[in-house]
């Protein structure tokens, strides 16, 4: 009853792990326009994510442009693409191979070992995922961070921390509880048994038949013919 409580806490935070790192990797928000000293700008926010870069004006609906080509992305947000959707390709593809390893699912029934192991691959996934989400979004906080203290930079080229990177910090603190609780299992003592189908040899079979019927016929000869008698 624990176990199949654990991993089913396991699947439901594993999932919310995975929601998070989508909305991570789609949203805009990864850096923002940061209002400080004498800026101008103080009208309108600018947001530039991994695919489309977005600004709003005062009394104007927020517009976003794609991205025309990868290289007019820094090389944080370039890596960033790539760890991310590696993130959620792992994640997702985790859980699927943890409803395999769940005790209410009849695949791999009665066979307990098995069914442990797969829950811990799924963990290991889990935790790949976890590492593909922590290394851009710290890497672009950490960008952020020293430019925003740069002082050969003017104000209108700082950035500030957008909410994609606490979405994401959140989202990597929760794949990595996900992997935890895949992984922190004890392996069954026996690894399990199928039944094997084993077909029999037909030439010990006969041989085995042969044999019998030779020996039967050489009591016959020793004892002679049987005798019968009506009256016993």
């Amino acid at each position: 009853m624990i176990q199949g409580a654990s991993e089913l806490a396991a699947i439901c935070v594993g999932l919310v792990g995975l929601i998070g790192a989508s909305a991570t990797t789609g949203l805009p928000m990864w850096k923002v326009t940061a209002f400080i000293g004498e800026n101008i700008i103080v009208m309108e926010t600018r947001w530039e994510g991994l695919w489309m870069n977005c600004y709003r004006q005062a009394n104007i609906r927020m517009q976003c442009k794609v991205y025309d080509s990868l290289l007019y992305l820094p090389p944080e947000l370039q890596a960033a693409r790539g760890l991310m959707c590696s993130a959620v390709a792992l994640s997702a593809v985790g859980l699927l191979v943890a409803l395999a390893g769940m005790r209410c699912v009849s695949c791999i029934r009665g066979n307990d070992w098995a069914k442990t192991i797969i829950l811990m691959v799924a963990g290991v996934m889990q935790f790949m995922a976890c590492i593909c989400v922590f290394i851009p979004v710290s890497w672009t906080g950490h960008v952020i961070i020293t430019d925003f203290y740069n002082p050969l930079l003017i104000d209108a080229q700082r950035r500030e921390l957008g909410e994609a990177l606490y979405i994401g910090w959140v989202t990597g603190a929760v794949l990595f509880a996900s992997s935890l609780l895949f992984v922190c299992r004890r392996l069954p003592k026996g690894k399990g048994s199928f039944d094997m189908y084993h077909p029999p040899n037909l030439l010990m079979t006969k041989s085995h038949h042969w044999g019998e019927h030779r020996i039967n016929t050489e009591l016959t000869d020793v004892a002679g013919p049987s005798v019968y008698f009506p009256f016993c």
